[in-house]
């Protein structure tokens, strides 16, 4: 567990808080973290030192489903009082089934009933000096970047993805509520939002896109009006989870360039977009939405208005019914595309997903022979486009500072925790976390770069 403490000199009560999964997930984390602060709880930083312990679990695979119930099992052995949240509390029955001794589980984004459980199990007297929580809330990131959630759930029914199930339909936050927020976190010292959910493209599509007032004009609950509000604040704004359908068109002009010697500032030239795969075929078994786009023409009329765009995404090898010619698609697309940064996954048979019903599913050796070339070609691309790096110069954000006085830092084409580093020399330099730098890249490999401070 992370060491967030903040302890107040009239709290007697301590809670732990394990976070488990995606990003959203920590969202959530802290969100409940900001709760009960307001009313007076202290954080443990160690199983030994908590009155209960909050264990916030992820069950999109079946791989994190054990993981969870592991985390759940060293919980109780460790402290004893544990309330489960989180994906796989959607399921309360097959928790208690492993681990009858949990004291309450609830599922997603239940806050409240997290709160009722904690209460029950360590109860604080209210007390009119408590310490006040911060504006921005609690966070469990370093100072200068935070995750802004703009919405929960999902519509779409892909075959893999038990998300719905889990987290429910989409359901947007209001634009005026998730720009006040980000302004919360900009007067806190936040340098780089990074903006999330299920489905960024569709945000306010549930709500119908309604207009609220912000800084003296109206705008839409819509990814647009959001991208240009939170451009203004001048932090490095990411987008997250965009699929892509025809109106991202427009977010590429809103997008700043990052080759110039002024250091970047607004919305950032970068895209983490799912794609999954390649193959129309695969696309459709998979029931993946935006399946017919000409995403190579996107990429490439993209590119033209900012040669600086950053494209991340994931894939899906050896989905059921996936014959050798269909990988092999992927495996051109992929060298035609081009991507910037790209992550793999071996098919898993999620419970409650509806590919587990689908005939002829990949046998485990060739998913893994197949997830193997897949990340040979993907190094090679990553590689070859850092190495044209190399003799550039670049700006770049500390993220920390080695036991060599090395600074460990990314450039404006890295999401924290989820690209590349930078590793900038420390010779004779002084670093801060969270400041911004020029750089000069000195070498690169597969996937991270190296730099002095010029």
């Amino acid at each position: 567990m992370p060491d967030r403490s903040q302890d107040s000199p009239f709290s007697t009560r301590k809670v732990g808080m394990v976070s488990l999964g995606c990003p959203k997930a920590l969202v959530d984390s802290e969100r409940i973290l900001t709760r009960l602060r307001a009313e007076g709880y202290d954080f443990a930083p160690d199983y030994a030192g908590a009155d209960a312990v909050i264990v916030n679990t992820c069950g999109f695979l079946d791989s994190a489903r054990a993981e969870s119930l592991d985390a759940i099992g060293e919980a109780l052995a460790e402290n004893g009082k544990v309330i489960v949240t989180g994906c796989l509390g959607a399921d309360p029955a097959f928790i208690t089934g492993q681990h009858p001794r949990v004291l309450a589980v609830t599922g997603p984004q239940q806050y409240e009933q997290v709160m009722e459980a904690v209460r029950a199990a360590a109860p604080v007297a209210p007390n009119p000096l408590v310490d006040l929580v911060p504006p921005q809330g609690l966070k469990l990131t370093p100072r200068h970047y935070a995750w802004l959630k703009i919405s929960e759930g999902c519509n779409h029914k892909c075959a893999f993805c038990i998300i719905p199930q889990l987290r429910g339909p989409l359901a947007s936050r209001p634009v005026h509520a998730v720009l006040r927020e980000a302004e919360k976190l900009a007067e806190a010292g936040v340098r780089e939002l990074l903006v999330i959910s299920q489905d960024t493209s569709a945000y306010g599509r549930d709500l119908r896109h309604p207009s609220h007032p912000w800084r003296g004009r109206e705008r839409r609950t819509h990814v647009q009006d959001l991208a240009e509000g939170l451009a203004s604040l001048g932090l490095w704004t990411r987008l997250h989870y965009i699929y892509p359908y025809k109106h991202v068109d427009a977010l590429i002009p809103l997008m700043c360039r990052t080759s110039g010697e002024d250091a970047p500032a607004g919305l950032l030239p970068y895209l983490d977009i799912p794609f999954q795969h390649s193959h129309p075929e695969v696309l459709r078994r998979m029931r993946r939405p935006a399946a017919s786009e000409d995403t190579l023409e996107r990429l490439a009329a993209w590119r033209a208005i900012n040669p600086d765009l950053v494209v991340r995404s994931t894939f899906i090898v050896g989905f059921p019914g996936e014959t050798e010619a269909e990988f092999q698609h992927l495996l051109d697309w992929m060298e035609a595309a081009q991507l910037d940064r790209v992550g793999c996954f071996k098919y898993e048979n999620v419970v409650g997903a509806p590919s587990r019903d689908l005939p002829d599913h990949v046998p485990e050796e060739v998913k893994e022979a197949r997830h193997a070339r897949f990340m040979e070609a993907a190094q090679r691309i990553s590689a070859a486009k850092l190495a044209a790096k190399v003799g550039t110069r670049a700006w770049a954000v500390v993220d920390e500072i080695d036991e060599d006085g090395d600074a460990v830092a990314r450039t404006a084409s890295d999401a924290p925790e989820i690209d590349g580093n930078v590793f900038v020399d420390g010779e004779d330099r002084d670093f801060e976390v969270g400041e911004m730098i020029r750089v000069e890249i000195t070498d690169a490999s597969e996937y991270d770069l190296f730099a002095r401070r010029v």
